[in-house]
Parts: structure tokens; sequence; C-alpha cells
């Protein structure tokens, strides 16, 4: 066993939760109850994934429903990330999600790599739509910043004759790249910098070096694609009005 759960197991994680809550209010991160809020919450969650999970497994139907749950807790945090309140339209941050996870999940239970059981589908699931969650949020987000910071271009694009979506693009896409370089660097750096937890989990469990590195690999490059398509997407709805954020002032370009 990796770690021993014990009194000292629950005091270190409680000091270092305390102590990423202090940093973020004393260099004025934002609020010091979120840090706290969003630990707290991972303690609760993870106790009942992990005793759900014991149940899911043995039913496909009831598997399916734990997929479906995943997804939609997805969807709402990245519509509240990208479009703050959630304001009107929120729910469009379920379509990149949506279009870079399935078909991926779909060729892999297609082609026989992972079996639809609880044991396999669950994790490789999860950490697909923890990626494309991901890149959604930060290619909407910092494509809205961009369009709101610089849309006096947008509307010098406008007056040569470009469409709104063309002249959206042109400012926003450079920004919504960003989103795919914290994939393009775990993958980069991965057995340099990090040791990724597929890789050391397998090995914990007693897997050879060699499996364990190319289902690690597997899954990088899976994230990789999922992560590209969910930016790509994201971005189009930017570009096409669809990702919006409620009206700032007048004139406001993502009103």
């Amino acid at each position: 066993m990796l770690l021993d759960v014990n009194v000292t197991f629950g005091a270190v994680l409680a000091v270092l939760l305390a102590l990423a809550a202090a940093v973020v209010a004393v260099a004025r991160l934002g609020r010091a109850r979120d840090t706290l809020l969003a630990g707290g919450r991972a303690a609760v969650q993870l106790v009942a994934v992990s005793l759900v999970i014991g149940w899911v497994v043995r039913s496909v139907p009831l598997l399916l429903c734990f997929l479906l749950l995943m997804y939609a807790v997805a969807v709402r945090t990245a519509g509240r990330r990208v479009v703050p309140a959630p304001g009107p339209g929120w729910w469009w941050a379920g379509v990149p999600i949506a279009a870079a996870v399935a078909p991926v999940v779909l060729a892999l239970v297609t082609t026989g790599l992972v079996p639809v059981k609880g044991v396999t589908l669950v994790p490789v699931t999860g950490i697909l739509v923890g990626g494309a969650l991901t890149a959604t949020v930060l290619a909407g987000r910092r494509a809205l910043d961009e369009l709101e910071t610089r849309w006096g271009e947008v509307e010098a694009g406008l007056a040569i004759g470009l469409a709104e979506r063309e002249a959206r693009l042109e400012v926003a896409r450079p920004a919504a790249a960003d989103a795919l370089l914290p994939g393009m660097d775990q993958t980069r750096t991965v057995g340099l910098v990090t040791l990724p937890g597929a890789f050391v989990g397998m090995l914990l469990g007693g897997a050879s070096p060699l499996h364990a590195g190319a289902v690690q690999l597997f899954v990088l490059i899976a994230l990789l694609a999922v992560q590209a398509v969910a930016a790509a997407t994201a971005l189009e709805l930017v570009a096409r009005g669809r990702l919006v954020r409620p009206r700032a002032g007048e004139g406001s370009p993502v009103a």
C-alpha cells in the first residue's frame, strides 16, 4: 500500500489544505474559503464514489447511468467557469465535452481495447472527461477574455468585409490554443519530469514497467486527441456566439 490511511494521514491532509488556503488568502489569489470547500468536497466525493463504484460495476445500466452523471457534472462545471453565474447558454459547454469524449470512448469499446466493465471503463472515461473539461474551460474563457479586450480588432475585421465568425476567430484563436499547453507539456515531459497516476498505479499493482508505460502512453495520446477536439469545438462555439457571457455594458463583444 502506497499510503496508510490513519490519523496521521488525515492530519497531514488537513495541514496541507490549510496551508493552501492560507497562501491563497495572503497572496490574494482568490477566496481561501473556496480552497477549503474544494478540499472538503473532494474528500466527501471520493468516499462516495469509492462506495458507488463497487456497486455499479455489477450492472451495465447502472454503469451507463454513472457515466452520464460524470458527464452532467462536467457540463455544469464547464458552464459555470466559461459563462459565469452560469449565464444564458451555459449548457453549450456540454457540446465540446461530448464531441471530444464520445467518439474516443466508442472507438475504445468497439475495438475491444476497453471492455464494458466498470473497473476499466469508469477510470478511462473519467480521465478523458476531465481532460475535455479542462480544455473546454481554458479555451472558452481565454477566447472570451480576448474578445472582451480586443473587440476593436473584431470591429476592424468587420469593417474590411470579414464575416463576424471569421473576425472573432482571428482574435480568439491564438488565445484558445493556450488550452492545449498543459496536455502538451505533460506529454512532452512524461517520464522525465512527471510520473502520471496511471503509470504509478499499475506499477504498484504489480504490472511490468513496459506494460505500465504502454497504458500511460495510450492515456496521454487519447487525452491529446480529446483536448484538441474540445478546444476546437469550444472556439467554434465562441466564434458563432453560442458560448457567451452576460452583457457587461453597451457594445460588449460577448453580449
